[in-house]
């Protein structure tokens, strides 16, 4: 499966702003790309102001990703500010070529920003089929919490979208590599770069894994749309030859 990465800077609550800048860099896009991941709330930034910024299922921002999908006959994915029966959710939107959507609500809301005060958070893990690939889909703080993303489902692909500072980056690359390597399975981390309304630096990082933990494309500072490409039967050959996830504890959460 081929996929691009799109790390970009993000104009500070503004969606049609950033529809417009992304929609540039998707259209220029090779048209045999099949999975297309944005960052986390790719069009506003990591605000705390979801009153100004909410959309809903049915808004301009899910209608601009189905009317892509379509034209680029490839998946998109990313994170975007949902209000739904009075509640504003952190959701990763999964958009197939034909239209149809599925998504996840960020579990773990990040506390250091009072996400949880303003947010409400998901319970159910999502796994999608596409193309014949199970993939994991994720939001940034979740990064932190592997028993939540633990492959129990035998997935393929671990996909994490996010606003993660500079600051931090050494989390991030650190827990990005260890959740390839614990879970046996491709994962992909996409971040963006620049500067916030809150002063906060993004340097990036956006970057991809295989399930030894070796980077198919190691993590990138400047914007751009990172292309590559991840093998099935690698994966399975890897899993055969490491049979890891078999001997996994077996476990319950619990809200």
């Amino acid at each position: 499966m081929k996929i691009a990465l799109l790390q970009s800077p993000l104009i500070w609550e503004n969606p049609k702003a950033n529809r417009i800048a992304f929609e540039e860099k998707i259209n220029a896009i090779a048209s045999d790309i099949e999975l297309i991941v944005l960052p986390e709330m790719f069009t506003t930034g990591f605000t705390m102001n979801p009153e100004r910024v909410a959309e809903t299922m049915r808004g301009e921002t899910v209608q601009w990703m189905q009317s892509l999908a379509k034209a680029k006959t490839a998946a998109i994915t990313g994170s975007v500010v949902i209000e739904e029966n009075g509640n504003y959710y952190n959701r990763i939107l999964f958009v197939y070529p034909s239209g149809e959507v599925q998504h996840y609500n960020k579990r773990h809301l990040f506390t250091l920003a009072g996400e949880e005060k303003i947010y409400t958070a998901g319970k159910e893990k999502l796994i999608v089929d596409y193309l014949g690939w199970k993939i994991c889909l994720m939001v940034c703080y979740d990064l932190r919490f592997p028993v939540f993303s633990r492959n129990s489902e035998n997935y393929d692909v671990l996909i994490y979208v996010a606003n993660w500072p500079e600051s931090r980056i050494l989390a991030w690359d650190s827990l990005l590599r260890a959740r390839a390597i614990e879970n046996l399975c491709y994962t992909i981390g996409v971040n963006r770069v620049q500067n916030d309304a809150n002063a906060l630096n993004y340097n990036g990082h956006s970057q991809l894994i295989d399930s030894l933990g070796n980077y198919i494309v190691s993590p990138q500072e400047e914007e751009g749309v990172f292309i590559s490409e991840i093998d099935q039967a690698e994966l399975i050959a890897n899993r055969k030859k490491f049979n890891f996830l078999n001997d996994a504890d077996s476990f319950e959460i619990k809200d």
